[in-house]
Parts: structure tokens; sequence; C-alpha cells
């Protein structure tokens, strides 16, 4: 390697005004701790609710289509599982037709939780909207699921 330049501050502020991942990762972290806070009375993180929300389905779920609904990979998953699957929220189980597959389903607890969590998630994402004045928020949930 050649020898290292200095790098202009400048190019350290083109980064801090400019930079997509600098300004989402800082909003999804803010917007998080919100709901963090919102949630803990339940006893639940964003992330558990968002999780426990992805199995809110008809069917069983595998861990392959929550994972990348959630877009999280596998073992992170799994090991986000545990905790919900301790508290009685979620039943892992073997998929009946291809024995290499998990199922999860939430349990009555799990659906209990989650119907008390629901009003809490509105609440606190409306004072979020909120604090958007003059935004299009659906413009931006569409622009987010597009980089995903």
């Amino acid at each position: 390697m050649s020898k290292c330049e200095d790098l202009p501050f400048e190019v350290t502020l083109e980064v801090r005004d400019t930079c997509l991942c600098l300004h989402l990762q800082r909003a999804a972290r803010a917007v998080a701790r919100r709901f963090d806070a919102a949630l803990r009375p339940l006893g639940l993180t964003s992330g558990q609710f968002s999780l426990l929300m992805s199995l809110n389905r008809p069917e069983p779920a595998s861990i392959g289509s929550v994972s990348a609904l959630l877009a999280m990979d596998r073992t992170t998953l799994t090991a986000n599982l545990k905790p919900l699957e301790r508290r009685g929220l979620v039943a892992v189980r073997i998929d009946d037709m291809d024995k290499r597959t998990r199922r999860l389903t939430l349990t009555a607890n799990g659906r209990a939780l989650l119907s008390v969590a629901v009003p809490v998630w509105r609440q606190t994402h409306a004072e979020i909207d909120g604090l958007l004045p003059g935004s299009n928020t659906e413009r931006l949930r569409a622009d987010l699921r597009a980089l995903s």
C-alpha cells in the first residue's frame, strides 16, 4: 500500500452531511429507542414486537420466511426467538413434511400480548409521524421499502 495521505476534514463533513447510511442508521436507532421505551412496560423490545407480529399469520411460518421478512440472518433470528420461546410467546416445531424446516407460531400468550402491544405501537407510531410535519410519510415508507 502506498503512503497514507491525510484525509481532509472536508471529507468528514461531506460524509456527515450526505451519507444515507449514516442518516438511516441514526434515524433507525432513534425510532427504535422510542418504540423500546413505549413497549418496555410490556416486557418487549421493538425487535421482539416486530418478530412476534411477523408470526401473526394464518399458517405457521418457516424460519427462512421470517428471516427474509425481517432482513435478519437465520442464526440471529434463532437467537432472538429463544427468549420469546422461554416466555411461552412462541412455539417452534419441526415441519411435518420437511424435518429440516422449523415452523414458528404464536402461542395464545403471544397473541394476547400482541393484542395489548398494538395500541401502544399505534400511539407511538402516531407520535413519530407527528415529528415529521409536512412530510409525506407514505412516500418515506415507499422509499425505505425500495431500499430494502
